[in-house]
Parts: C-alpha cells; structure tokens; sequence
C-alpha cells in the first residue's frame, strides 16, 4: 500500500502524558502505521495509507482533546468571470491535502483558505490555483512573513502573567504578611478584620483563576472527565482544592472544625502565577529551540527578476516556472535553482556548505536558491522552484528530524502514559493518610500535603527532555554543514564503534592527478613532459587527462597517433616518436628501462600507477599517477581514534594502492578489490561480535552500503542533497563533517541524558516530600507555592540545558 506522511500541529498539549494520549489516539485509526509525537514543537507526524485520510486524522485528534491547529490564508485570484470560474478555484484549492474550507469570492477575487497548519505549504496553494487557470498570490505581499509562533504565544502569556501577578500580590501581603510579621496580621485585625481580608482575597483570587488561569480548568477538567488527566488536570484539581477549602472557610465557617478554619486563596493564585511564569519562560524558549528552522526560512528569496516575452519583471518567487529565465543582480539572494547561461560572478554558498569561501560561477555552473551573488550579474535557467528547491529540501530535512523519535524517548512515554493517574492516587492517598494519622489540625495538613503533590509532579520536564536537545541540535548540525535525515540517526550514531569509509571520491580526490615525473639522466624534463603531453591530449583515458592538465599550456600537433588497449599511446611531435604506457609496452617494444625500472618499482609500492615515456626508443621518463588523498582525511581519521573509533577504507582498488593508503592514513581495517555490491558483505564482517558499523561514501555507487549500514553518512555534491539511501548528509563534501557529525550526536545524547536524569530525579525526590514523609521526623512539609515554583523551574532548566547546545562549535579538525 502507498504509504503517505503528514505533519500537524497540535493544540492543547502541555506534558508527556498528553504525547502519549494523541500517538494513542492517532495510532488507533486504522491505516494509520507510525505516529511520532513531539511536544517541544507541538506536532505529530503521521505515515498512513489509503485506508484513512488527513480528514479522518483530523477528526480523531479533534476528539481526543488535542484539535490540529488550522490557519488561515487570503489569496487574490486572478482571471474569475463568472460562477463557473469560482467553482474551479474552489475545487482546485479544496484538493490540495489539509485544506479544511474555501470561500472563493467573485467580487473581491479573493479566496480564502482554512488549512491545517504544517500540513499544507503556501506555494502548493499558489500552484493548484495556477494549474487550474487562475493565477494567485497572497493578499497583502508575496510571501507571508516568517512568524515565531511561540514569540506570539510568549506574549500573551506575559499579558496573563502581569494581570496574574498583579491580582496576586495584595492577597500574597494580606495572608502571608501577617505570617511573617506579626504586627501586621494584628493592624490588619483592627482595621479591615480577618473577614473583609479574606473577602477581598476572594475576589482578587477569583478573577485570577477564572481570568488568567481559566485555561487550567478548559482544558484539565475535560480531560479529568474522559479519565486522561494532564498536567492542567492536576493544576486544576489542586488549586480548586485549595480555593474550595478556602470558599468554605470564608462562607460557611461552620462547617469546619474551629481549628481547621483558614484560607489558602494565596496559595491558589501564587500557583497559578508560577505557573504562568514557567509557561512564559517556556514559550520563549521553545521559540529559540527552532531558531535554526527561521533561520533557513529567513534564507528563502522573496522575489525574482524574471525575463518574459522580452521583458524583465519582479515576481513573485513562488510564481517562477522551471525553464524561466532568472536575472541576479549584484548582491542579490539567488531566487531558485538553476544551471548559468551566461555572466561571471562569485557566489556565496557558505549557507549551503558551511565554506566561508566565494564560488566561482560562469555559464554551465550551477547555483542554489538561497544564496548570494557577489559583484557580477548571472543570467541563469531556472531547474528547481518551489518545493524541490535544495532549500526547501533542507529545510524539510531538518523538520523531519526534529520531529523524529529517538528510541531512548520510548521509555519516556511507557512511563508518562501513567505517571498522572498514579500522581493523583498518590495524592489522594496522602490526603487520606494525613487526614486519619496527621497531628492537628489535620484536615488542613491533608489539603496542603494533596495539593502540594499534585503541582509537583507535573510531568512538563519529562516530556520536553528529549525533543527540545533533538530540535536544538539537529538545528545547530543543519547551520554546521551535516543534516540528520532521519532524527533516529543521532542515537545510532553514538552507539557506533567503526567507521568504514569509501575510497575514491570520499578519503580521495576521486580523481587522478600527476604525482611524479622523473626524467633519466640527461633528459629534459619540460621538453619530455610537452610531448608527453602532446600524443596524451588525444587520449580519452583518465590517466591521460591528468597528465594534460599538469602540462597546462597548448599541445603541439600529433601525427601517427595511435593506441594500444592495455598497453598505451604513441605519436610523433617535431619529428620524435613518443611512446607512453606500462612497463608492458616498453618490454613489448623493446625499451630499456635502465635505472627508471626501480623508480616506478618504488611508486607502485606507495600506491602509485606508474607508467613510462621512451622517446624515439630510448627511456625518458617515469610517471606517476594517483587519486590523492584529501588534506583533511588524515586529521579526520586521528579525531575518531581519538573519540575511540576504529576506521575502515573498503575499495575496489588493487590491494597494494589500498593497503599503501591506509598505511599512510593509519586506518585500522583495509578490504581492497571490492565490488560496490560487495560492501555490504564488508560491512556484516565488520560488525562481528555486535559492533555498530556507520559507513561513510559519496551516496552514488555506494547506495546500497550506505542504506545497510547502521548509520550510512553520505558525501553531499552541494547541489544534491537527496541522497535517499543515507541517515546524514555532510553538505559540503568536507571529511570534517564526519567528525561533526559524531561530536553534535554525542553532545545531544549527553543533553538528553541529562535532562531526563533531572526529569525523574527531580520527581522522584520531591514527591515524597511533598507528600509529607520527612514530616514526623524532620517536620518538612512542602508548601503549594514552593511545589508550584519548583515545577515550572523544572521545565526552564530543560529547555535551557537543550539550548546549550547551540553553542557547540565545529570541530578544529586541520
């Protein structure tokens, strides 16, 4: 069956047990094969085939309490005459997977368009408008401006916060004032009394839970009611209790023992106001935690110089065509990508690779939308638009990561699924237990110790532990040159013990160069290597082609050219026959090779290709031909030993260049004379005895190594970036990239540790002393307000421990 992906974002979610209820609720439909659910970023994505539909999964969220969020886009339409016309748009746009409701209007010639929120990109709006006829753009600017959705959630929740703390502060001075002077708990008796105090602690705390905090009971009663309490469940239920116990003091004081009567309506509001303390500073670093993702946003061009029926127009970019005709300007960011037709410029890549250095582009070369165009002016052709961009593929790259689910976070959500429901019966056994046991008066040791455990226990921490350190690192890995295609990839790759590399084109150059030119004694070594070069100019071969261009200049002319299959080239020039090729050809034509014979013996023991010049039958020179190692590669394979690694090459070369190269690279394992579908036999060697084995190749001929592998790495080319075989994807080609790689996995899976140490340990020790179990013996017992401060610090210092990560450097790998 066709299996289909789609990404929502989900409302109402606040802790771990709310992640485990919507991958509960999505995983039930049927059809439905994998849901993941992130809360740092508050989507699920969801893999299902054509037994269900976004509408279906639409419909179970809705009922299960946690609505996808819609959003809503005005487009002016072009081209509307009549009824029909209106129709067609409708239809069109309604089409398009995650679209909710249209409303096409024939007067305004505008369409408006509730969709689903990270299930539907604007340009494939644009486009279903425009393949159905009518052209469209957005009301009010071609591109809708990148909106931090968490900035403007952090902003109202400071408005609710200032309204709270506000509402707060003169019920805190009023009840707990007279606790901790008391004088003043004795002026307040003589000039108001302890009655007109609690009635105005009862207002003032009842527009702050029924204000501010009404939220805590919209969403938490509900969900107390389907029996999947959350975090808002127990923030509701404990500060209803307090509040209600309070409401009876002040009304009804009758109904209480004498001793038990007192209020707790400061305790209610100061939890509310922690609460919403916590939440604000969580918003707002949530909204650093996608940083990385507005960054590359932000990269997007919004408009383009495009030549049409003669003449240039700015357009919009979601409105270029493939085979446009594209101007960039000085300075200017690169619309979309395409191949040069005619200009000279330098173009900054260093979005794409990470290198700082300009690239050269004339006609034939390539550029990436993104990028920027140094002082010259490029015409080029448009290849790539709108979604197939490598921008775009970047960018969905790195949202796919982010939302993915390492399996360390499995046992996160085992746990979270019931740690709500056994936190409120181990509050209401605490309050069981205080009330029958507690000294006096304990009716009110019962409802502080009960409400106290629920605010404790909120399991915020424990479901933002792990996806805020994915989101923040697989983040700052895109910025670093090295995108996680798959988000499982960061564990993987930190529980990887070899490394095996690709030969050519991944430790090497992938190309041959000339190494070596010696000349026999008396010889000249310019004039031998001109008319070497001369009869290899007329060579197809590699080998031939490296010797041209190490010459440089123009050749002079050739005549009686010809070419022996295995053996090599011969020619005149001015006058001298040349003959070029392996010692075979020399012994075959008779040539002595003299003291050059131990020279190219020496060569080929360093894992060199030698082969021999002789000039109207006479020995001239011996040359040298190898594919030569990158400069970084030797750093690169010391900075994994040094991480504990051991390193493979695995090539289809002769086993003596092989073994020549890993000697000089100091490579632990070298598998020489391998076919590209012998890698994969090569790797299930190397993982003798349960080692972890992440193959590194440049993701053309090693496909089927890189998809086999425990965690294939694949060289990017700059402009290919969808390598579909490979888990990472090292942007620039550079081998560092590699060492990046393993340090960023490393640092998140150390993050991660970290914050899921502090989760459940933070959890595990406060609950009982929240609960009052240190009370007969130390007489601790944790009042609300503490519990309430606690747990929304708990949340701060997860989410700030995550954005550590974004400081970490590439590696100094020379």
């Amino acid at each position: 069956m066709t299996q289909q992906i789609a990404t929502f974002q989900i409302e109402g979610m606040t802790c771990a047990a709310c992640v485990g209820r919507v991958e509960k609720a999505l995983s039930g439909v049927e059809g439905v094969s994998d849901a993941a659910v992130n809360l740092a970023s508050e989507t699920a994505r969801v893999s299902f085939d054509e037994r269900t539909n976004v509408d279906a999964l639409v419909g179970q969220l809705k009922s299960a309490g946690y609505p996808a969020r819609q959003a809503h886009v005005v487009l002016e339409i072009e081209g509307m005459t009549c009824a029909s016309c209106v129709g067609r748009v409708d239809k069109a746009l309604e089409a398009v997977p995650g679209v909710t409701a249209v409303s096409v209007n024939l007067a305004s010639e505008t369409a408006q368009v509730e969709y689903l929120e990270g299930t539907v990109e604007l340009g494939a709006l644009l486009r279903a408008a425009k393949e159905a006829g009518y052209p469209a753009r957005v009301q009010g600017g071609a591109e809708r401006p990148v909106v931090n959705r968490k900035e403007e959630e952090a902003k109202a929740l400071r408005l609710r916060l200032i309204l709270a703390a506000t509402l707060t502060l003169p019920v805190f001075i009023m009840e707990m004032g007279g606790h901790l002077v008391p004088a003043f708990h004795h002026w307040i008796q003589m000039t108001i009394g302890q009655q007109t105090s609690w009635l105005v602690q009862f207002v003032l705390t009842s527009v702050v839970l029924f204000g501010p905090g009404r939220s805590f009971y919209a969403k938490g009663v509900p969900a107390l009611l389907k029996g999947a309490p959350d975090m808002n469940s127990l923030v509701a239920v404990g500060t209803a209790a307090a509040y209600g116990f309070s409401v009876v003091a002040t009304f009804l004081p009758d109904v209480l023992p004498g001793a038990t009567r007192a209020v707790y309506f400061e305790s209610a509001a100061v939890i509310v106001v922690l609460i919403l303390l916590g939440r604000f500073l969580e918003a707002r670093a949530k909204g650093r935690t996608g940083e990385a993702i507005r960054k590359l946003l932000g990269l997007q061009a919004k408009t383009a110089r495009v030549e049409r029926a003669g003449e240039v127009l700015d357009l919009p970019v979601a409105d270029v065509a493939p085979g446009d005709i594209v101007i960039a300007r000085p300075g200017e960011r690169i619309a979309v990508d395409g191949r040069v037709i005619d200009g000279h410029s330098y173009v900054d890549e260093s979005m794409i690779t990470g290198e700082p250095i300009p690239v050269a582009k004339e006609a034939g070369a390539d550029v990436v939308g993104g990028t920027v165009n140094g002082t010259g002016m490029l015409r080029f052709e448009a290849v790539k638009v709108g979604d197939d961009t490598m921008l775009a593929q970047i960018i969905r790259m790195v949202e796919q990561a982010q939302g993915a689910k390492l399996p360390i976070q499995g046992m996160v959500d085992r746990i979270t699924l019931w740690f709500v429901p056994v936190v409120m019966g181990v509050a209401a056994l605490t309050v069981l237990a205080w009330a029958v046991f507690g000294p006096s008066p304990a009716l009110t040791h019962a409802l502080v110790a009960g409400v106290a455990v629920l605010i404790i226990a909120c399991p915020c921490a424990m479901g933002l532990a792990t996806p805020t350190s994915i989101m923040v690192g697989t983040g700052r890995a895109a910025e670093m040159g090295v995108l996680f295609r798959k988000g499982d990839a960061l564990q993987a790759l930190d529980g990887v013990d070899v490394v095996a590399f690709d030969k050519t084109g991944t430790l090497t150059q992938g190309h041959p160069t000339l190494t070596d030119f010696v000349v026999a004694e008396g010889e000249d070594r310019d004039a031998v290597l001109a008319k070497v070069a001369a009869v290899e100019a007329l060579s197809e071969h590699p080998v031939a082609r490296a010797i041209v261009d190490a010459y440089g200049q123009d050749v002079a002319p050739v005549e009686k050219f010809g070419s022996v299959t295995g053996y090599g080239v011969m020619g005149t020039v001015d006058g001298i026959r040349v003959m070029v090729g392996a010692d075979r050809l020399m012994a075959r034509r008779k040539v002595d090779l003299g003291a050059l014979e131990a020279v190219g013996k020496a060569l080929a023991e360093a894992g060199k290709t030698p082969l021999y010049a002789a000039l109207d039958g006479r020995i001239a020179a011996v040359i040298a031909v190898s594919d030569p190692v990158k400069n970084s590669s030797k750093s690169v394979i010391n900075a994994l030993h040094a991480q504990g690694l051991q390193v493979a090459m695995i090539t289809g070369d002769n086993a003596a260049t092989a073994r020549a190269i890993g000697a000089e690279l100091g490579i632990d394992h070298v598998v020489a004379e391998v076919l590209p579908q012998g890698k994969v036999e090569v790797l299930e060697g190397l993982r003798a005895g349960g080692k972890k084995v992440a193959f590194v190749g440049d993701g053309i001929n090693d496909a089927p190594a890189l998809a086999h592998a425990d965690v294939g790495i694949a060289i990017g080319t700059g402009t290919d970036v969808a390598i579909e075989s490979a888990d990472v994807v090292l942007m620039s080609g550079d081998l560092r990239g590699v060492v990046d790689a393993f340090r960023i996995s490393g640092r998140t899976m150390l993050n991660i540790k970290q914050n899921l140490f502090w989760a459940f340990g933070y959890n595990t020790a406060l609950i009982p002393v929240a609960a009052g179990a240190f009370y007969p013996v130390f007489g601790w017992q944790l009042s609300p307000m503490l519990a309430a401060g606690a747990m929304a610090m708990s949340s701060v210092f997860v989410l700030s421990n995550a954005l550590r990560l974004r400081s970490v450097k590439p590696s100094n790998v020379a």
